[in-house]
């Protein structure tokens, strides 16, 4: 496989409060691969966001040598992108493992794509699904 398409999505209830990872990877034409959630603990929502990216790309490897990456997050994809400076310390670790796991591809970009979009609202979705069963496990 060529290239895969990844929608990620970081979600937090509170900030810092109960996050989740979540993600699809579709291959180009949009059938889907992998669609995954993942309970990060506490973390602030950015800092869920990064690890929802991690994730998927750390679940992807070795599955296709290009990634396209879009997310609802224009701070970390501008942050990716170099546009933003990434000042929070614990973001800045964040940011290198990302960089890490990138490494590992041929080709990875990070594109923001809008709330609206289709992907990122079932992405979206399945967190808040996600952290709905976390809290029900938590009570």
């Amino acid at each position: 496989m060529s290239r895969l398409i990844i929608y990620s999505d970081g979600a937090s209830r509170g900030n810092p409060g109960p996050s989740v990872a979540a993600f699809i990877a579709l291959t180009e034409d949009e059938r889907v691969l992998q669609k995954r959630t993942k309970y990060l603990g506490v973390k602030t929502n950015n800092q869920a966001e990064y690890l929802a990216l991690i994730y998927a790309l750390e679940s992807v490897s070795g599955l296709a040598d290009r990634v396209l990456c879009k997310m609802d997050s224009q701070l970390v994809v501008r942050q990716l992108n170099g546009q933003y400076a990434v000042k929070d310390l614990q973001l800045k670790v964040l940011r290198d493992k990302v960089c890490e796991v990138v490494c590992t591809f041929r080709e990875v970009a990070f594109v923001h794509v809008p709330r609206t979009d289709e992907h990122v609202q079932e992405v979206d979705k399945l967190a808040n699904e996600s952290l709905d069963k976390a809290r029900s496990c938590l009570i």
